[in-house]
């Protein structure tokens, strides 16, 4: 079988990136593990581990500066599309986004992006909807300390 194609689509903007530098550290049917490096340079981070909970439809990364630390989690909204003829997946940034910071502290994003996009007619409200609903899956399971264990799967390689 041919190697795994990994895909970010955005709405804003409009675009699919080819994910061809990402590292695959981990894949089964219910989660797929990458670890990145920044397209472009960032002040703060240019690293990091990600988990994509494929059934549950969000996307945790450990974001990490240059000597290695943790600078945030941050979790995207997403829509995951697998294309079994290319063997590829595709991730729909559903625009809503949850930051965790080390402290504990919670800051839940671009919620106007989400109304705006709906507004314009760049997305459908089917994608509200679902974005919002696993939105609340997300927060569900940070405000009840359950994001340990969902963590937990980003120190694969520590």
């Amino acid at each position: 079988m041919n190697e795994i194609k990994l895909y970010r689509k955005r709405f804003i903007p409009n675009e699919t990136i080819f994910l061809k530098d990402d590292i695959i550290l981990h894949r089964d049917e219910d989660v797929i593990i990458t670890k990145w490096f920044v397209f472009r340079p960032k002040e703060d981070f240019d690293h990091g581990i990600s988990c994509y909970y494929i059934k549950q439809g969000f996307k945790v990364s450990k974001f990490l500066n240059e000597k290695n630390e943790l600078v945030y989690y941050y979790c995207d909204i997403i829509d995951t599309e697998y294309k079994k003829e290319q063997n590829s997946y595709i991730f729909s940034d559903l625009l809503a986004d949850v930051i965790i910071y080390e402290n504990g502290f919670v800051k839940v994003v671009d919620l106007a992006e989400l109304a705006d996009c709906l507004e314009s007619g760049i997305i459908s409200e089917k994608i509200v909807k679902d974005a919002l609903r696993r939105l609340d899956s997300l927060l569900q399971i940070i405000y009840t300390n359950g994001f340990t264990k969902l963590s937990r799967l980003l120190e694969i390689e520590e």
